[in-house]
C-alpha cells in the first residue's frame, strides 16, 4: 500500500479518521516533536506532504492541506506514513513504507521521536484519544434518541427554545461538537459509559444532587436564600451545628472520602442518604441547573479532567474568590461605560461556599431575571446541528474530514444539515447567518476592546458567552451578551490604575482582592495573549472558518467581516502612540503571527517542568495571522 492510495475507507473507521485528523492537526500546530519546524515540505501527485526525518534512516510523512486557522497547514488523509530510507538523507529513496491507521499507532510513532522524559505524556494522550473515540461513537449511537428527547421537551424549532430552560437544550447540542482547538475535548478521564449517559450534557439527563452535612465552622462562604438544611435531608439532629453542601453524585465515594480525610473532616461530616433537588447538566458538566429554578446554576467539583490530563474539573477555593472579584471589576467597568448597561448582562457569582478543599466547594451562579421570552444560546452551540436532520443543508454537503475547506471551528455529527445559527438567522435576521454574525461581532468586539482599554482580558470563550436574542415592541431584533465565569482574567495593573484614576482597590478590586497572583502584571502582553486566543480565535475566527466550511459564505468575505468589525472597535480606543488601540492594531490586526494556545502540550503531553507553562490554559505557541488575508467586504 502506498501513501497516495490510502483512503478513508481503508482506515479503521470514519470516526477514528476524523479524530486522527484533529489530533495530528493539533500536534502540528503545537510543533510537537518538531512536526512544524523540523519538517520539510514535499510535493506529491495528491498534494503537499511534510517530511520529518529522524536522522537514523527513517522519516515520518504527513499529508497536509492549507488551513490558516492558527496554523498554515492541517492534516488530511492518508494520515501518517513512515518511510525507511536507503540512506540517512531526506532525498534517499524509500525502501519501505508503512501507513499508520489508528490513533494508537500514530502516537506510538510520534512517541519514538520524543524525549524519554515525555513518553508518559504520550501514553496518557493515547488513552485520552481512546476515551474520546469511544465517546464519539457513543454520541453517534445516541444522537437520534437525544434529538427526540430535546424536541419532546422543548419543541421542534430551536429558534423558539426560550429562556434559561431552552439554553440547556442548546448546551446539549453544543456538547456534540468538537472543541475548536483541543482535539480530544469529548473525552473525560475516568468516567464509564453509564456515568456519561447519566450525568453528561450531551445526553440531556436529569438527576438529583447528593448532600454533605459539614460543621458550620468548617465552611467558608454563604448559601442562597432558602437553601436546604440538614433537617430537610433527614439529618435533623445536625441542623444547629452543620450546613448542607451539595455534592455531585460522581464525587460520592472514594474522591469524597479522600477529601474529607485530607481536611480532617472525616469524623465530623455526614453524607445524607436522601438525594434532593433535581438538576440538569450544562455544557461544562460540573455545573448543573436546578430543574425547579433554572436561573440558579450550581458549579460542583468533579474528580475528572477535560481538555488535558492536568485540566481537572475540581474547584480550587481561590478561584471562587477570583470569580467574585472579577465580577465586581466588570460591574465597575459597565458603570463607567453606560452604553453597555443594556447590552452586557452578567451572571452573579458572588455567592459560594467551600471547606478548604477542591472537592468540597460550590458556586451558586444566579442569572439575571427577565429572560423567559428571550432565546439564550451559548456561542458554543451556534455551529451545532439542529434537531431537524431531514431538512438538508442550505448550500450543499459539508466537506469530508481533511478536505481543503479548513478545519478551524470544530466539527461533529451531522455537519452538513442546518445549524442552530441558521434557525436563529431565520427568526431574527431575515435568514442571513452573516447578518447575525455581524451583529454579534460588533457588540462583542466593542465590549472586549473596551475592557482592553482598562487593561482587562476575560477568559470569555464560547462556553462563557451566550447570545440573548428577542424582538422589541417595534419589531426590531435586540441582541445582548450574557457573560459568566470571571476567575481567570489577565489584567495590566498599570493600565487599569490609569483608567480608574489611581483608585485601584477602592472603587474597583485590585491585586489584593484576587487569590491568583498570575492574574496581574505590569504589561499588555498577557492581556493581548488572552484577548487574541479567546475573543479573536474562539469567538470570531472560529465562526469565519466554520461558516465557510459549511458553505454559508466564502472564507475571504467572512475574514474581512471579522477584521472590519475588530478594526472599527480598535479605532474607538484611540490609536495614538501608546494608546490601547495602537497596541491592538500593531499586535493583533497587523501582526504577522498571533499567539495560539498550546493546550495538548501543556495539558497532557509535557509536565509543567518540561513545558514551562505557568498556566496550562495560557500556554502559547504562534500561528499565521488570518486577519491579514484580503477579501471582499461582507
Amino acid at each position: 500500500m502506498t501513501a497516495a492510495t490510502t483512503s478513508v475507507s481503508e482506515v479503521a473507521d470514519a470516526a477514528e479518521a476524523e479524530l486522527m485528523i484533529r489530533v495530528l492537526s493539533a500536534l502540528l500546530r503545537e510543533d510537537v516533536v518538531g512536526l512544524r519546524t523540523r519538517s520539510t515540505r514535499v510535493e506529491r501527485p495528491d498534494g503537499a506532504w511534510l517530511r520529518r526525518a529522524d536522522g537514523h534512516g527513517q522519516a515520518l510523512l504527513m499529508p497536509v492541506t492549507e488551513d490558516g486557522f492558527q496554523c498554515a497547514y492541517a492534516a488530511r488523509l492518508p494520515l501518517l506514513v513512515k518511510e525507511s530510507l536507503a540512506g540517512e538523507s531526506e532525498e534517499a529513496a524509500p525502501l519501505r513504507q508503512e501507513t499508520y491507521e489508528t490513533c494508537d499507532a500514530v502516537l506510538a510513532a510520534l512517541r519514538a521521536l520524543a524525549e524519554p522524559a515525555d513518553h508518559d505524556g504520550f501514553d496518557a494522550f493515547a488513552e485520552e484519544c481512546r476515551q474520546t473515540l469511544a465517546t464519539m461513537r457513543m454520541h453517534t449511537s445516541a444522537r437520534a434518541q437525544v434529538t427526540k428527547r430535546l424536541t419532546e421537551r422543548h419543541g421542534p424549532a430551536p429558534a423558539q427554545w426560550t429562556g434559561l430552560i431552552g439554553a440547556l437544550a442548546f448546551d446539549t447540542l453544543a456538547a456534540h461538537l468538537d472543541h475548536p482547538v483541543y482535539p480530544t475535548a469529548r473525552g473525560r478521564s475516568g468516567l464509564a459509559e453509564e456515568q456519561l449517559r447519566a450525568y453528561a450534557p450531551e445526553f440531556h439527563p436529569s438527576f438529583a444532587l447528593r448532600w454533605l452535612a459539614l460543621p458550620r465552622e468548617a465552611v467558608t462562604g454563604a448559601f442562597p436564600d432558602g437553601w436546604p438544611t440538614p433537617a430537610l435531608l433527614g439529618l435533623a439532629d445536625l441542623d444547629r451545628t452543620h450546613v448542607a453542601l451539595p455534592i455531585h453524585p460522581l464525587t460520592v465515594g472514594a474522591p469524597l472520602e479522600g477529601a474529607l480525610r485530607a481536611t480532617g473532616l472525616a469524623d465530623h461530616a455526614v453524607l445524607a442518604d436522601r438525594a434532593h433537588l433535581n438538576a440538569v447538566p450544562t455544557l461544562s458538566m460540573r455545573t448543573v441547573a436546578l430543574s425547579a429554578d433554572p436561573s440558579l446554576h450550581v458549579k460542583l467539583p468533579l474528580a475528572t479532567a477535560t481538555l488535558g490530563l492536568r485540566n481537572r474539573r475540581t474547584i480550587k477555593p481561590g478561584t471562587l474568590v477570583d470569580g467574585a472579584a472579577g465580577q465586581r471589576l466588570i460591574e465597575e467597568v459597565v458603570t463607567r461605560e453606560p452604553r453597555f448597561q443594556d447590552t452586557i448582562l452578567h451572571a452573579d457569582e458572588s455567592v459560594y461556599a467551600h471547606a478548604g478543599h477542591e472537592l468540597l466547594a460550590a458556586l451558586f451562579r444566579r442569572y439575571p431575571a427577565g429572560l423567559e421570552n428571550s432565546v439564550v444560546v451559548p456561542m458554543a452551540a451556534l455551529l451545532a446541528e439542529a434537531p431537524n436532520p431531514g431538512s438538508g443543508p442550505r448550500s450543499g454537503p459539508s466537506p469530508s474530514p481533511g478536505s481543503d475547506s479548513g478545519s478551524g471551528s470544530g466539527s461533529g455529527s451531522g455537519s452538513g444539515g442546518r445549524m442552530v445559527v441558521d434557525h436563529l438567522a431565520d427568526r431574527f435576521y431575515g435568514g442571513d447567518p452573516l447578518a447575525l454574525l455581524d451583529a454579534c461581532l460588533t457588540l462583542l468586539f466593542d465590549w472586549q476592546t473596551t475592557l482592553f482599554g482598562y487593561g482587562i482580558a476575560l477568559e470569555s470563550h464560547q462556553q462563557n458567552v451566550s447570545l440573548v436574542l428577542d424582538r422589541q415592541v417595534d419589531g426590531r431584533t435586540r441582541l445582548r451578551l450574557l457573560l459568566q465565569d470571571n476567575d481567570g482574567p489577565r489584567i495590566n495593573t498599570r493600565r487599569l490604575r490609569e483608567r480608574l484614576g489611581g483608585r485601584l482597590g477602592d472603587d474597583a478590586p485590585g491585586p489584593r482582592d484576587f487569590d491568583d497572583a498570575r492574574i496581574f502584571s505590569e504589561s499588555d502582553q498577557p492581556v493581548i495573549d488572552l484577548f487574541t486566543t479567546i475573543t479573536v480565535h474562539l469567538c470570531a475566527g472560529a465562526y469565519a472558518f466554520g461558516l465557510a466550511r459549511h458553505g454559508r459564505a466564502p472564507l475571504p468575505v467572512l475574514l474581512r467581516l471579522v477584521r472590519d468589525r475588530l478594526a472599527e472597535a480598535v479605532e474607538r480606543l484611540g490609536t495614538g502612540a501608546g494608546e490601547p488601540g495602537a497596541v491592538l492594531r500593531a499586535q493583533v490586526l497587523d501582526a504577522p503571527r498571533l499567539p495560539v494556545k498550546a493546550m495538548v502540550t501543556a495539558g497532557t503531553l509535557l509536565t509543567k517542568e518540561r513545558s514551562g507553562a505557568a498556566d496550562i490554559n495560557k500556554h502559547y505557541t504562534s500561528g499565521p495571522n488570518y486577519l491579514l488575508q484580503g477579501g471582499d467586504s461582507a
